[in-house]
């Protein structure tokens, strides 16, 4: 079994088995696994395209009508060869409004024989790494102002547009939004689980380390925080949220309050497990020498299941981006101009748009492969953290 989980000779294996920390025995479980490595390196692609989708996206995703002849357009995909012959260089064809008899007098868009050619790190609109510029209501407000950069990963060579993955009713490029929407709904999910994991840490340590009244006062809190009903919850604050506050305020406030209604289960988790470890007999030793409550529950009783918070912690993710889709696709989350997948798949509930644009539902798959991702590098961390995992 341990040449296994190492992949070395016999003698090796044991010898850096024995001698390797719980995260190299983590590491070492997780990779023998092939879904869950596939899974990672999908999860891995999806942050990359959040953090760099400034760099990504050939066009602002907030800039509705850039191009007029084409709303509601169809994905243009580059290609190498046409009715002229092919070409080294991919390029899209050119697109024009028009109306006639043959079309009952409407406008549409028709493709021309003109070729415009793709180009890679084109110029394109400003955007700024490492800005902030928010309003937050007990602070003030935060600036940053960043670095600013014009460089995109691809466009066309001088005046046009390209948009691979189609345009929406207001020209918006669709393959732009859906890159920044990834970052958005990551943010969400990350700033929501780590206010709930740290508060879920605190307050369950503390209560199943102290027990007595105080886990007693503290467990009512627990129960009532739990019972908060979440889509009436939601229909108050967007109710009681100023017109005047911008997006990144919203966005900043969706996700505090995500996280401050999504931490009692792990509270009572961190509480089951320090309740049956805070009589052994390394405790004790600790509480002899002097130690404080604190240190004793951040020093020695949290690491003693830190495998089971890291696996809770990764699970997380899915449901705190699943609660910011829902409350964005039933209007009570972010709003436009925010680009998050839960805003995005507003678009897709309009009849004409399941008729005639499909590929508004582009964003589906996206989402779907992110919390199957999710799902499985949790899946496979549980098994990887379980010690008795490889025992039959």
């Amino acid at each position: 079994m341990i040449a296994r989980v190492f992949g070395r000779g016999a003698a090796q294996s044991k010898e850096d088995y024995f001698t390797a920390s719980q995260s190299q025995l983590i590491w070492a479980r997780f990779k023998r696994k092939r879904s869950s490595m596939v899974a990672a390196a999908i999860l891995l692609i999806f942050v990359l395209c959040g953090v760099f989708a400034d760099f990504l996206s050939p066009y602002d995703p907030t800039s509705a009508g850039r191009n007029p002849d084409y709303t509601n357009g169809a994905p243009q995909l580059p290609q190498f060869c046409d009715d002229r012959g092919c070409s080294l260089v991919p390029f899209i064809k050119g697109v024009e409004r028009y109306r006639g008899a043959d079309t009952n007098f409407r406008w549409v868009t028709r493709e021309t024989d003109e070729r415009r050619y793709v180009e890679l790190f084109a110029e394109g609109w400003t955007y700024h790494w490492f800005r902030m510029d928010v309003t937050l209501p007990l602070v003030g407000r935060v600036f940053v102002p960043g670095i600013a950069l014009d460089t995109h990963l691809f466009g066309l060579e001088g005046e046009g547009f390209i948009h691979i993955a189609g345009t929406d009713a207001q020209g918006k490029d669709i393959f732009s939004r859906t890159l920044h929407a990834i970052g958005v709904s990551l943010a969400v999910g990350t700033i929501g689980v780590v206010i709930s994991f740290v508060l879920a840490l605190v307050i369950g340590g503390t209560s199943g380390y102290f027990g007595g009244t105080y886990d007693t006062v503290v467990q009512m809190v627990t129960d009532a925080v739990r019972t908060v009903p979440t889509i009436p919850l939601f229909m108050a604050l967007a109710a009681f949220v100023p017109d005047e506050w911008s997006a990144e305020t919203r966005f900043f406030f969706i996700s505090m309050i995500i996280g401050l209604i999504n931490w009692p289960t792990l509270a009572r988790r961190v509480r089951t497990h320090i309740l049956a470890e805070r009589n052994a007999d390394y405790v004790l030793a600790a509480e002899l020498c002097g130690a404080r409550p604190g240190h004793v529950i951040r020093r020695h009783l949290l690491p003693s299941f830190a495998s089971y918070i890291i696996v809770d912690l990764v699970i997380s993710f899915p449901y705190m981006v699943l609660s910011e889709t829902a409350l964005s696709f039933i209007g009570l989350g972010l709003k436009d101009p925010v680009n998050s997948l839960g805003v995005m798949l507003q678009n897709t509930t309009k009849v004409d748009v399941l008729l005639n644009y499909q590929w508004y539902f582009i964003p589906v798959p996206v989402f779907v492969c992110l919390v199957l991702a999710f799902v499985f590098v949790g899946d496979g961390l549980r098994d990887a953290a379980d010690p008795y995992s490889e025992r039959k």
